[in-house]
This record gives C-alpha cells, sequence and structure tokens, in this order.
C-alpha cells in the first residue's frame, strides 16, 4: 500500500465561530463523509453525523439516546461540501459567538452493499486510510457483519440508532480483547461480555456479534465505525502508564499525531479504573504543551490543565501528567491517533514537533 503523504485528504480538524444562523464551514480540504462536532467553550453535546445514514441524523457519544432525526430545514447539519459542511441554527453546531471544533473523515460517500456477512450490512470504506462505517439491521441473535476494511479492524464501535443503549466498544489490546468491551458514552473500565462478540476477533471481512441490544438489537438499526492502523498515517494501539508528571510514557506511532483518541482499559496491576475518554488535537492548541482537551463521553466545556498535557512530536506523543485518564502508573491506555505528517514522506521530506 502506498504511503499516504498528505493525512489531511483524509482527515482534517477545523475550528470555527457560531453565528446561530446559518453558515458553511470551509478548509476541510476534501468532502467528509463523518463530522464530529463539539462545542467548545460551553457545556454541549458531541454531534455526531455522517453520509451513509444522512446528514439529518445525529448520535452523541455522550449519551446512550438514541439517533436524533432533524426535519427540514435543518437546524443543525444541511449539507456535506465539496470543502467542508454546511449548518443551521442548533446551539449543538453553531451557538452565536460560541467555538467548536469539527474532526472530519474522508470516506466512500454513502456507501454500499456489503454481503460478506450472514447480515447484509451498508458500508462507506477508506482502506486506504483504515476508517470504515457500516449499518446494518440487528437480529438479537448470532451473526456476521462486513466491516468493508480490507484487513481485519484493530477497534471498533457500535451503536443501536433506534433505541436507548450503550456505544460498544472492542479494542485489540484490552485483556482477553474478543472477552472484553468498553462503553465509549461512559468512564468505565473494561467489561466482561463473551456473548457480544461471540469470543471471537474480527476477520479481514466480517465481524462476529451475538445477542446483545446495544450492538446487534432485534429489527434496529445499527451503526459501527471500524479502524484499523495505517503505516505513517494511522495508529490503533496500547501504551503502559509510568504515573510521572514531568516525563511520562512516549507513544511511539511513526508520525506527527493530528489526533488523539485515549482511555485507560484496565490496570496492569490492581483492580481496573475508570477514567474519562480523551482527545487531544494539533488545533485548539497548535502548539506543545497541547493542553485542550475534549471528552467524548461527557458534554463539558473544553479544559486546558497544563497538568494533563501531551506533546504532538514528529514521531508520536508523549504524556505530561500523572493523571489516571492519561498515565497513571498502574494503567493501560488504548488509543487511536491519526497523522499530521509521516516522519519522512515519499519526498523525503521529514516532520517537525508541534
Amino acid at each position: 500500500m502506498a504511503q499516504i503523504d498528505k493525512p489531511n485528504l483524509h482527515f482534517n480538524n477545523i475550528l470555527y465561530t457560531g453565528n446561530g444562523s446559518t453558515q458553511s464551514v470551509t478548509g476541510v480540504g476534501f468532502q467528509p463523509d463523518w463530522v464530529w462536532v463539539k462545542e467548545r467553550s460551553s457545556d454541549s453535546f458531541n454531534q455526531l453525523t455522517n453520509a451513509v445514514r444522512g446528514y439529518e441524523k445525529r448520535l452523541h457519544t455522550n449519551a446512550s439516546s438514541a439517533e436524533a432525526v432533524d426535519s427540514s430545514p435543518y437546524n443543525d447539519f444541511k449539507s456535506f461540501d465539496s470543502d467542508g459542511f454546511s449548518i443551521g441554527s442548533g446551539g449543538g453546531v453553531n451557538q452565536n459567538s460560541q467555538t467548536y471544533v469539527a474532526w472530519n473523515w474522508k470516506l466512500n460517500g454513502t456507501g454500499s452493499s456489503n454481503t460478506d456477512g450472514s447480515t447484509a450490512s451498508t458500508v462507506s470504506a477508506n482502506t486506504t486510510a483504515g476508517v470504515s462505517i457500516f449499518t446494518f439491521t440487528g437480529t438479537n441473535g448470532n451473526t456476521t457483519v462486513g466491516h468493508g476494511l480490507g484487513a481485519a479492524p484493530e477497534m471498533f464501535w457500535i451503536k443501536n440508532t433506534a433505541q436507548t443503549g450503550h456505544w460498544m466498544v472492542y479494542h485489540k489490546d484490552l485483556q482477553s480483547s474478543a472477552g472484553k468491551q468498553m462503553y465509549l458514552n461512559l468512564t468505565n473500565a473494561q467489561a466482561s461480555d463473551t456473548g457480544w462478540l461471540q469470543n471471537t476477533a474480527p476477520s479481514s471481512s466480517v465481524i462476529t456479534l451475538g445477542a446483545n441490544a446495544d450492538s446487534n438489537g432485534s429489527g434496529n438499526t445499527m451503526i459501527g465505525y471500524a479502524f484499523r492502523s495505517i503505516k505513517g498515517y494511522s495508529k490503533v494501539g496500547y501504551y503502559m502508564g509510568n504515573g510521572s508528571p514531568t516525563n511520562g510514557t512516549f507513544v511511539y506511532c511513526g508520525f506527527k499525531p493530528a489526533f488523539v483518541f485515549l482511555k485507560v482499559g484496565y490496570a496492569s496491576a490492581g483492580s481496573d479504573f475508570t477514567g474519562n475518554w480523551n482527545i487531544f488535537d494539533n488545533k485548539r492548541d497548535g502548539y506543545n504543551p497541547t493542553t485542550k482537551r475534549l471528552l467524548p463521553n461527557s458534554n463539558a466545556v473544553e479544559a486546558s490543565d497544563s497538568a494533563q498535557a501531551i506533546d504532538f512530536l514528529s514521531n508520536g506523543f508523549k504524556l505530561y501528567s500523572g493523571n489516571t485518564d492519561q498515565n497513571s502508573s498502574s494503567g493501560v491506555y488504548m488509543y487511536y491517533a491519526v497523522a499530521e505528517n509521516p516522519i519522512v514522506g515519499s519526498n523525503d521530506v521529514p516532520a517537525t514537533a508541534e
């Protein structure tokens, strides 16, 4: 697979300020198929929309609620555009004078039918960048579902769009990963449930599911987001915390990150403990140390705390925190990172730190 020299053609972060009316958010660099917006300056739900389900439909990672459906003339998302997206006056995406961040992924439009599994799915995949969105109708029984990545996903999330339920999270580095899960909407540590994946790791073509209403509700539309590592562009992995607020763990990614998503999964010794999901990116601070974080499991305002900071380096990221959310001495942390630049592109241009 050819190296991605321009990661921002597949993923990009954009900052904007709300105007309380309508506006087009531009500068993404491509037409996004998945947009995740979070208000930074006041409390507001995380807002996720995608081209597969349609821009009028939203989910919230900090809530167990069913999919929210907007109606014309669409107060929230109005369209996916060639260089970004358009929004209405909804406070979650465009409250006057409030600041926002949008994380944008390029996939493959509205998707196409996939019959790799025993249950058909609709898949929008960017196999070059290692990300896909898939939807299917739940069976509440043993089944397989195609994910379209072309290789086994290393992390995926599934949510029942039709009813209240947790966001189920698989990560390859959880203990007994196919028998464990985390919840994107909660702070809980890993939990045991061998049934939800039938204790079967995902394959290069399908995810195996069991009877669980949150991930496979009978007759309900389910949505999944799947990820795999792409050398020089993205990394799904784990790191061991060391508890040091001055010389924390360094995590090698093979690129300079634009986006880091992380959470404690379990404790290496003693009892597992809870912790927030964290998102750091290269735009909200724009320099090291990166102190501004948002929480996928919370509607909280953006926090800026030098005691919970990371550095974005040319080849990965380094923690400057002894906090349990990022770097406890007994914590094992799951992460997903996306590149701003590879260490050295195919044009031999090296990346630099923030």
